[in-house]
């Protein structure tokens, strides 16, 4: 791929990717005022975050189906304008129900994002630069998280105008994908050059041929653990801030704020490490620190100490791209998206309890105590690690269907 075009989609992703955790986060941070202006219970205000994760988990089979038959710019584009309009609709309605449904739809769009942006870069960048170019576009996530926390502050308590806000910026990304960014030439190639015995469409069976079948699940056991205490925690972390720690709005925008910058750094310094020490012992070193640092946050009771304990412990949440980059070197490029994306949104849409879970934590102990489990789901995530693959030596074979994922081009 010509350079421009590579420098294109990493930025292309970065953007879209940006957005995407804008939108998933919004929800977090206008939870609390949500919750009092509707009179919701903890419970049911858990259930508004489980609906979104929801629909992000069914995302792994519709979006990266669509995204390994019909091309990485077409599901991509196609995610971004759905989630953006979803979004825009939460402002038209203060009804309970349809915001369920409409925060599940949004999550369909939301989830696909991480599995094709990761597939993109897997495909444009060389197999010596793929960590740390996955790390730098998915550290967005973090920067878009922030956007989010600043958003609220200067927005909140109209939670209404700064969905629709939201939902018209995504215009942003759509058409800078639009205007600059290429479709795949790997997976145009793959395409091209597809087997005359094989199906014309990729199908998510094909990720549960035996030799792709014990990635696939040991993948997503490990994602799953991983992003249920990721998103344990943050779904309720502004909540526990504000009520458990005595926040106010703006000071807890303040605490994400500085806790998103903490994940950027980390998310682009494990980019770096991944490259030096390979994917899998870096998602490790992740996974530890992550465990041991939400425990000690769930610990401490000195607000000014926990100020400063939050960027420590987003520095090591750098798994979700360590995934990305890991999971896309497993999987051949006729089932990249599939692949990549059901391992970790398959964890995303489990992760839909996870909120439901700490509510019920919250209702009969507290959301401290909530955390901590979250961490021991860090803890097992990384045990399930050790019995993963290492996927560091580049092959150039061309991928076919149903082969052993042994086109680890990293």
């Amino acid at each position: 791929m010509r350079n421009i075009s590579k420098w294109h989609v990493l930025v292309g992703g970065f953007l879209a990717y940006l957005f995407d955790a804008m939108e998933i986060i919004l929800l977090t941070i206008a939870l609390p005022v949500i919750r009092q202006d509707l009179g919701l219970s903890i419970g049911q205000a858990g259930m508004l975050a489980s609906a979104t994760l929801l629909g992000i988990g069914f995302s792994s089979i519709t979006t990266g189906w669509y995204s390994d038959n019909y091309g990485r710019r077409k599901a991509l584009l196609l995610s971004l304008v759905s989630f953006g309009a979803l979004t825009m609709a939460v402002a038209s309605t203060s009804n309970w129900y349809l915001l369920l449904v409409l925060r599940f739809l949004s999550g369909l769009g939301l989830g696909g994002v991480w599995g094709i942006v990761s597939a993109y870069i897997a495909e444009t960048w060389p197999a010596h630069q793929r960590a740390r170019a996955t790390g730098f576009v998915l550290s967005s996530f973090p920067v878009g998280a922030a956007i989010a926390a600043m958003a609220g502050k200067a927005f909140l308590p109209d939670w209404q105008i700064l969905f629709l806000a939201a939902g018209i910026s995504t215009l942003i990304p759509v058409l800078y994908l639009w205007l600059w960014v290429p479709e795949s030439p790997e997976w145009k190639a793959q395409k091209a050059t597809a087997r005359a015995d094989s199906p014309a469409n990729a199908s998510v069976r094909e990720i549960f041929a035996p030799g792709l079948l014990r990635v696939t699940l040991l993948g997503t056991a490990a994602a799953s653990c991983s992003v249920i205490g990721f998103w344990g925690a943050s779904t309720w972390l502004p909540t526990y801030l504000v009520h458990e720690r005595g926040l106010a709005i703006g000071m807890m925008a303040h605490f994400m704020t500085i806790l998103n910058i903490g994940a950027f750094i980390g998310i682009n310094a494990f980019g770096l490490i991944a490259d030096r020490i390979g994917k899998r012992n870096a998602t490790l070193l992740s996974l530890l620190g992550s465990s041991v640092m939400l425990a000690l946050y769930a610990l401490t009771t000195d607000n000014q100490v926990l100020f400063w304990l939050g960027p420590v412990y987003a520095f090591f949440y750098a798994f979700a791209s360590l995934f990305a980059s890991y999971f896309s070197a497993l999987y051949p490029v006729r089932v990249r998206t599939i692949g990549a994306g059901f391992c970790f949104n398959f964890g995303r849409g489990l992760a839909a309890f996870a909120p439901l879970l700490l509510s019920g934590i919250a209702t009969q102990h507290s959301l401290g105590l909530g955390l901590l489990v979250c961490a021991g789901f860090f803890a097992i995530g990384m045990l399930i690690m050790f019995f993963m693959p290492h996927a560091e030596v580049p092959q150039d074979n061309p991928a076919t269907p149903l082969k052993p994922a042994d086109a680890t081009s990293s």
